[in-house]
């Protein structure tokens, strides 16, 4: 029996999403013990959760029942942390499945999603997934947005327009204005916020004034909750009636949103390792800008992009790697010369920015 017969045919052919790996992967590939592993691939908080989060995870008394559907007392402290109405906040397991829900509720067979790369790799993921066409309208050189280009992109059958503000993986924010000409065009904008803590400019205040306004955020980077794949976003109230009605019914699991619950009731603890990292952001920043062979651009989220302007982005990489330092190689087009490096302790800069005074450039 031949299988792939009764397979989506497009689903045969599409490319997969290409994941990081965990630490304890990344020991055994480098042969390092975990404590010698410096992991800057994935935008992950360096500094962890909150310590509260580990007492509510120990002291949870429900984990034999199933966790509230409705997500009303996450949802309650969601409002509460972000001013927000809780009848326009809808939460998931990551902004990952929120993008797949907003894709299953709006696309047909054949309706296209708008992708501005290099951004992103879920929005064309899912799309695919879920049985779009993703329309590709590529950033300028300096990966700003081509407002003018989106517009003329569009279609009959266009539904659905994905920003990442700040940017991944070039850290770039979109400005308020070039969002306010995409809404106007009645598709549905959906603006990724997933790096919002780090760069202090939102869209979400604008969500109940506008019918095709979408803002999505997530706890996986700011609160150090990678691991247990929660996040959330601010939609018009009818929209986030039919997700709710559409989603998994217990897909935010019991100990993601007790997490969130002990995250947002420690909110000092992390906004102060917010700051460490946004200013070691600009140290770093700083450091790699004095390698001549390597040029960074400007960020507003926990990531800087460098560009190798005479390539070898691949075999740099590589020979970091042997160090026992990760950082994250894009092979495409637009980013094949290029390396995203997350931002960890200053520990982890000052070794990072020796190994690269030490690689092979030649």
């Amino acid at each position: 029996m031949n299988i792939e017969k009764l397979i989506r045919p497009e689903l045969v052919t599409m490319k997969g999403y290409v994941p990081i790996e965990p630490t304890e992967v990344l020991s055994q590939r480098a042969e390092l013990p975990s404590s010698k592993v410096i992991k800057l691939d994935g935008n992950e908080n360096p500094y962890g959760c909150s310590p509260k989060v580990y007492q509510a995870l120990a002291t949870y008394p429900y984990y034999h029942n199933y966790p509230d559907p409705e997500q009303m007392e996450l949802r309650m402290a969601l409002e509460r942390y972000t001013g927000l109405s809780c009848q326009h906040i809808v939460c998931g397991m990551g902004s990952d499945e929120l993008i797949d829900l907003i894709l299953r509720l709006f696309l047909k067979p054949g309706d296209e999603v708008i992708n501005c790369p290099p951004t992103f790799g879920m929005y064309p993921f899912s799309t695919d997934v879920c049985g779009g066409k993703v329309v590709d309208v590529p950033r300028t050189e300096d990966f700003a947005l081509d407002i003018a280009t989106i517009k003329k992109a569009l279609t009959w059958r266009t539904k659905v327009i994905f920003i990442a503000s700040p940017n991944n993986p070039t850290g770039d924010i979109t400005i308020e204005q070039q969002i306010m000409e995409l809404v106007e065009t009645e598709k549905v904008v959906v603006v990724d916020e997933a790096y919002f803590e780090f760069s202090n400019s939102t869209m979400a205040n604008l969500v109940p004034s506008y019918p095709n306004l979408i803002v999505l955020r997530t706890f996986s980077k700011w609160a150090g909750l990678a691991g247990l794949r929660i996040g959330y976003g601010f939609f018009p109230m009818e929209i986030a009636g039919y997700l709710m009605k559409i989603k998994q019914p217990y897909n935010a699991n019991a100990a993601a949103q007790a997490a969130v619950l002990a995250s947002l009731a420690d909110i000092e603890y992390l906004r102060a390792n917010v700051a460490r990292i946004v200013t070691e952001r600009e140290r770093l920043f700083s450091k790699l800008r004095e390698l001549a062979w390597l040029r960074p651009h400007p960020s507003s989220g926990n990531f800087v992009l460098c560009s190798l302007p005479r390539g070898k982005a691949k075999e740099i990489r590589q020979q970091l790697r042997r160090k026992g330092i990760f950082v994250r190689h894009f092979d495409t087009s637009r980013l094949k010369d290029c390396l995203r490096i997350s931002v960890g302790k200053p520990e982890d800069t000052n070794a990072l920015v020796k190994a690269l005074e030490e690689v092979n450039y030649d």
